[in-house]
């Protein structure tokens, strides 16, 4: 992988294909190998750029605490690195939540925006609240206790609760807290998408249990103009259940 510094945190990322510029933004707690399978699919007809967040994969991971903020200028540092002043951006689950982020701080750099099992709203108190225990919990313990606990909830398929499993597995305990913090602190965006005019699609599996469904027909009903996919059946890892479906969604950005 390629590695850029942004300022405070150096970041990795692959690139690949041709065309219009799409940044395929993991969740949490996973990198980017996520989207490897839709990606396949996509590089004739974009120029993909796959980053690991702050804290994930080969990037950095500091021990002092970051913002969606902080997320956001790693982006936007890395596109300015890249050369590229507009992109279309699909973020899943907290990569949703930095991509909406990213097009509030700069609407004019995204063409379009397609959030993956994702939301637009921020954490009720007491997820908040949850977020932080479970982050102290990490700092005392360590991950094990976070991937039981997320493992079953990513997916009703072997094969990709095998993947995040072991793909959780070796990623840094302080990328987990720094990003728990960061989620757990991010601004509500509703508000802030509902003055773009950039295309929004919604990517979303009907039986996610990490994020509902109903969360994807909350930014629907907002914004009329939002286009909805609702995968039958689907979980928490559309890219991963679904590969050709999420490609062919995102190919509608063209």
């Amino acid at each position: 992988m390629e590695k850029v510094l942004t300022g405070a945190a150096t970041i990795a990322y692959e690139r690949r294909g041709r065309g219009f510029p799409l940044v395929l933004i993991h969740g949490f707690p996973l990198d980017h190998s996520i989207w490897d399978e839709v990606a396949s699919l996509l590089e004739n007809d974009f120029d993909l750029i796959l980053p690991d967040l702050r804290g994930f994969g080969e990037s950095d991971a500091p021990s002092a605490a970051w913002t969606m903020n902080d997320l956001v200028a790693d982006l936007a540092a890395l596109l300015d690195h890249l050369g590229i002043e507009s992109a279309f951006l699909a973020g899943h689950s907290m990569g949703g939540y930095l991509a909406l982020a990213f097009a509030t701080a700069y609407p004019a750099r995204v063409r379009g925006l397609a959030l993956v099992s994702s939301q637009a709203a921020a954490d009720a108190p007491e997820r908040k609240t949850g977020r932080y225990a479970q982050a102290l919990q990490i700092a005392e313990e360590g991950i094990g206790a976070t991937v039981a606990a997320m493992t079953e909830k990513f997916s009703a398929d072997e094969r990709v609760r095998k993947f995040v499993h072991d793909l959780m597995r070796k990623q840094k305990p302080a990328g987990y807290i720094g990003s728990l913090k960061a989620m757990a602190g991010r601004a509500d965006t509703m508000t802030a998408l509902e003055d773009t005019s950039f295309p929004i699609l919604l990517v979303h599996g009907d039986a996610d249990a990490l994020i509902p469904i109903e969360r994807a027909r909350e930014i629907q009903a907002a914004i009329p103009r939002a286009r909805l996919i609702v995968l039958k059946g689907g979980g928490h890892m559309p890219m991963m259940e679904s590969p050709r479906e999420v490609g062919e969604a995102f190919e509608n950005f063209l």
